[in-house]
């Protein structure tokens, strides 16, 4: 009887391990979480231990939580859509007559999404500022990033005229901006944020980081 209970758990234990080695027993992948309204800092920059690092704020909830953006969908509402003002100014916008624009004002129903510096120590960086990339856009169409101040649109980031695109940021920034889509579907928007030391002029980077857009007709 020994034996034989024996030899059951044997061939029991090759049993799930054959499993294991098949992938059965596996977890399933994370489901990412979908945000759609309110306040989130869609790069939020840190400086710590001689690290520059990259995540999403979700000021969603409270208390707030970082998050890494490859978590996360963005969900960019059909409430969004707006017809294109017409002038070359607006171009950026593309050339169907609308697009999807999560506003840089909060507005009730939507993504009020900007970046934060706020992170980033005094001196660290020369000229106390760090630098963001868009180096990579996937998606159906152009993606944009811009202001608008007496209804004239200034021009941050536009995957439509060529990549890589940067811009200086400085330390201690929270802003807002408008963040444009010209075609309904799923966008990968990839940023890196970069700084050069203050110490000894050496450049240091977060690396890439992707964030997906869900963009509803």
């Amino acid at each position: 009887m020994i034996a034989m209970r024996t030899r059951s758990r044997i061939l029991a234990g090759l049993a799930l391990t054959a499993a294991l080695l098949a992938g059965a027993a596996a977890p399933a992948a994370a489901v990412p979480l979908v945000l759609s309204s309110g306040h989130v800092d869609v790069i939020d920059v840190d400086y710590a231990g001689g690290a520059l690092s990259v995540n999403l704020l979700d000021d969603t909830v409270s208390p707030s939580v970082e998050r890494n953006p490859a978590d996360v969908v963005l969900r960019v509402p059909n409430t969004a859509k707006l017809t294109v003002p017409g002038g070359s100014a607006w171009s950026f916008l593309g050339t169907g007559g609308q697009a999807w624009v999560l506003p840089q004002a909060s507005t009730t129903g939507l993504l009020w999404g900007g970046w934060n510096t706020t992170e980033v120590p005094s001196g660290v960086f020369q000229n106390n500022r760090v630098t963001f990339k868009l180096t990579n856009v996937t998606g159906p169409a152009g993606f944009s990033v811009y202001t608008v101040s007496g209804g004239t649109p200034t021009v941050l980031f536009d995957s439509g005229n060529g990549l890589p695109d940067s811009l200086n940021v400085n330390r201690n920034t929270h802003a807002h901006v408008n963040w444009g889509f010209d075609a309904a579907g799923t966008y990968s928007v990839t940023f890196e944020v970069t700084g050069v030391l203050a110490s000894n002029g050496s450049t240091i980077s977060s690396g890439a980081r992707t964030w997906t857009f869900d963009v509803l007709p």
